[in-house]
């Protein structure tokens, strides 16, 4: 048919020498980490960053602390569109994947899937379609609708051939929790993921990331300072092996170390009662550069990219698809 649309994979090695694809999102993580004039350096440490703490948290048979090493995949998915013309390819979404290395037996195990999550959609759902909608009506509306189509999308892509030839498991991501919102420690303790908070007022992005089919808690592993938010597909504490976890604490926690310093780099711990915040100055600097300024501005010129040449062009007949009219056409390939 005309119509149909299909899923692309493509893997990229995430190393001391990675330099973002033409493609990728400017503004996720990893990709903001290789621009400018240090860009080597700060891949170099961020990787350090990420082993040093996998080793702290996977201490059984490990007496110095460097038996594993954690190799990092960017998986980049694009949606290709058969109808003739330009636009006929649009990047959809970017994750990580995760290799774990023991260097003692030379095993290789494979991580989790997802961890660090880049969408050009949620881009222009959120500094795009968000603002007109609060713009029309004259204070902060969300539109009932807001994150349909994005997380429709996402859902068929993990039910697809093309996510199940290569992952076998659901992803978990795993982002900062919010700075609007409290948060309570509970009495549940996880042997990896260490003591859950609470927080049951869900933030805009957890109903965005609910909208994907993706479920919340909140842990504070044994050693960090802040909990973290991890988004799930099925069971978080029973579908993944220990060091699966671990994996993708000591990456994303690095990640957010370094992003979000007040938070996850604090000089203190978070109390019983919790609200993050950005404005405490109670925390250190890594020696990583990163200009979180410079990430708020992509972000608003990649949501009118996509609007441009995804919503334009496509935009109706992926509305017609999520409405349900033209779902028997979806095809997925790798």
């Amino acid at each position: 048919m005309a119509h149909d649309f299909t899923f692309r994979i493509t893997t990229t090695r995430f190393d001391e020498d990675y330099s973002p694809s033409e493609n990728s999102r400017i503004t996720t993580n990893f990709a903001n980490l290789a621009r400018g004039e240090h860009r080597q350096q700060n891949l170099r440490n961020a990787l350090s960053m990420i082993d040093r703490r996998f080793n702290d948290l996977a201490e059984w048979d490990n007496p110095h602390g460097d038996r594993y090493t954690v190799e990092l995949e960017i998986v980049s998915v694009a949606v290709q569109f058969a109808a003739a013309g330009e636009d006929q390819e649009f990047p959809l979404l970017e994750v990580l994947d995760i290799q774990i290395v023991d260097r003692l037996t030379g095993k290789r195990s494979h991580g989790i899937v997802g961890n660090n999550f880049s969408s050009y959609v949620r881009d222009f759902d959120f500094s795009v379609r968000l603002p007109a909608a609060t713009a029309a009506a004259g204070g902060f509306t969300v539109p009932s609708d807001f994150g349909d189509l994005h997380g429709k999308l996402f859902q068929h892509f993990l039910d697809s051939t093309a996510y199940r030839e290569r992952f076998a498991v659901s992803p978990v991501i795993c982002i900062s929790v919010s700075t609007s919102k409290t948060y309570r420690r509970t009495e549940n303790h996880h042997p990896i993921l260490g003591v859950e908070y609470e927080q049951k007022d869900p933030s805009l992005t957890d109903a965005y990331f609910g909208k994907m089919g993706l479920s919340v808690r909140y842990f504070m592993p044994r050693g960090s300072v802040a909990p973290l938010a991890f988004y799930f597909r099925g069971d978080l504490l029973d579908d993944y092996t220990n060091l699966q976890l671990i994996g993708t604490i000591s990456t994303m926690e690095t990640f957010q170390k370094i992003y979000r310093p007040e938070i996850y780099n604090a000089n203190s711990a978070a109390a019983k009662i919790y609200q993050p915040s950005l404005e405490q100055q109670d925390y250190s600097v890594t020696k990583i550069a990163y200009d979180r300024d410079e990430r708020s501005r992509l972000a608003a010129e990649q949501g009118k990219y996509t609007e441009e040449h995804l919503m334009k062009p496509h935009g109706e007949l992926l509305e017609q698809w999520a409405a349900g009219s033209s779902a028997a056409s979806l095809v997925s390939v790798g």
